[in-house]
């Protein structure tokens, strides 16, 4: 389906879902009400060694310090406000400020946003706090495209806020999606006055209370129009609207047009992203959720050529507790991979189909964008892709590319539950074999077990509070071994 196409389908969906809206005022204020909420916290972290260990900072969203000890004082408020008295018009805000102190001590705002709400469809501007893609988001890896791990790019952004029913289909078939425009960082190490376009849509066929659902989509990222030292013309990548219809549809450079070569031969800007797919089942105790991710960042997917790339997960949960003294209450299983990128060899293919390169994928790098997929120098996927300057395996020369590290197994294990029904706790474990690149292997495939285990209990001082504790551990070859443990202690607000 084309942009445009989508687009329009988008349009005439919104329009059609306002005019046959029939529900009674009170189910439209209850199902439009929007939650406000707001928070304190005061947290510090030490370790073994002077880096934080790894799932204690990952999927944080750029909030927790690499480097330990470390301590932090974070606010957070969101809040919307009805414009009528159905309340399906709501104005609203929020906002979360992360002071650090640590060997490098920062002010962060990674969500700071307006938003304009209409039923379940939005417009916003600012950064919000997101993921993307058909997978867990509390104990899994992180989505492969857009886990959480960075602090949030600046964008605007209108789209749906979850699933909504496509009219006449009496809640059979719906729809969740968007599309942003947004900039990246302009601290890069390489490149400059990046931008970031960006789009998902995703189906769900079986309603909301059913006992199989089954979800398809995809999303699609693009890194554009800023300026690059390498393979540009006077250190400019392609801009202006003739590009960006290009870059939105996928469309490759005009050779007619005052761009490179390296333009030419491939797609405008550095695009990625995954075709997703999931089915859930739902009892009255349990529900399961199955999950795969496919990875495309050019034609080696449409070729099948590295179908064997993605994110597999279940997840597992019960929905009812029974009061004993230890429950398992969740429990998610994945297994990322990521080593065949369609092969060693980057070969170009001039079809009647489309032209660009095959194989050798080199996952979140890019010839002109040497920063690669990330933000704020964190990695904006999976996590287990790591910066070149993250790990004991480093090029000589971070220029060369953004990650040394894109071919990766993990295994993964995360699990939540409670214990004498007054504490809560989690645990990741995730088991990685880690390959290098195909322009620079590492020696010997070296392997790394990463762990954390988090438990907290709310308390009656104040008025109500949450302390929690973590501990956390890095033991192989990719990490300095370390063992480190995170304090926290929360105050919740509610209006």
């Amino acid at each position: 389906m084309t942009i445009l196409r989508l687009g329009a389908f988008c349009f005439f969906t919104f329009i059609f879902a306002s005019a046959s809206y029939s529900q009674t005022e009170k189910a439209q204020r209850n199902l439009f009400k929007d939650s406000t909420s707001a928070f304190v916290e005061i947290s510090g972290l030490a370790g073994s060694t002077s880096r934080t260990p790894f799932w204690i900072q990952a999927n944080q969203f750029g909030i927790i310090p690499r480097t330990s000890p470390s301590g932090s004082v974070r606010a957070q408020i969101e809040k919307y406000y009805p414009l009528n008295l159905k309340g399906t018009w709501r104005l609203g805000f929020g906002i979360d400020a992360v002071a650090n102190g640590a060997q490098q001590s920062k002010f962060l705002l990674p969500q700071i946003h307006a938003t304009l709400r209409f039923k379940n469809w939005e417009f916003f501007v600012g950064r919000k706090q997101q993921w993307i893609g058909l997978a867990d988001s509390t104990l899994g890896t992180g989505s492969y495209v857009w886990s959480g791990n960075a602090l949030p790019t600046q964008r605007i952004q209108f789209g749906t806020s979850r699933f909504v029913a496509v009219p006449f289909t009496r809640g059979w078939i719906s729809f969740n999606g968007f599309y942003s425009e947004g900039l990246f960082d302009n601290n890069r190490p390489v490149t400059s006055d990046l931008k970031l376009h960006q789009k998902m849509f995703y189906v769900r066929i079986g309603r909301a209370s059913s006992i199989l659902k089954l979800y398809g989509g995809v999303n699609h990222q693009v890194e554009w129009g800023g300026k690059s030292p390498y393979f540009t013309i006077d250190g400019k990548m392609p801009n202006g609207i003739q590009n960006y219809l290009k870059l939105i549809t996928g469309r490759f450079g005009d050779a007619s047009a005052v761009i490179s070569d390296f333009d030419n031969r491939n797609r405008v800007g550095n695009h990625l992203g995954t075709i997703d797919m999931a089915m859930e089942i739902e009892s009255y105790e349990h529900s399961w959720f199955i999950y795969r991710q496919n990875i495309y960042e050019d034609g080696s997917l449409y070729a099948f050529a590295n179908i064997k790339d993605g994110l597999n997960g279940v997840r597992f949960r019960r929905k009812n507790s029974y009061g004993s003294n230890f429950e398992i209450k969740e429990v998610v299983l994945e297994f990322l991979f990521t080593k065949s990128q369609g092969g060693p060899k980057n070969d170009l293919a001039d079809t009647t189909l489309a032209r660009g390169s095959l194989g050798k994928d080199d996952y979140f790098n890019n010839a002109q964008v040497r920063d690669g997929w990330s933000n704020h120098d964190r990695t904006i996927g999976t996590p287990f892709i790591t910066p070149t300057s993250d790990t004991n395996w480093k090029w000589p020369n971070y220029a060369n590319f953004y990650t040394s590290n894109n071919r990766v197994s993990v295994f993964h294990l995360g699990l939540k539950g409670t214990f004498y029904q007054q504490f809560f706790w989690t645990s990741k474990l995730s088991y990685s074999s880690n390959m290098g690149t195909y322009d620079e292997r590492f020696k010997g495939s070296p392997t790394q077990f990463s762990g954390l285990l988090t438990v907290q209990r709310n308390i009656d001082a104040l008025g109500g509070m949450t302390v929690s504790a973590a501990l956390a551990a890095d033991i192989g070859d990719l990490y300095p071994k370390n063992y480190g443990f995170r304090l926290g202690l929360r105050k919740d607000f509610s209006f």
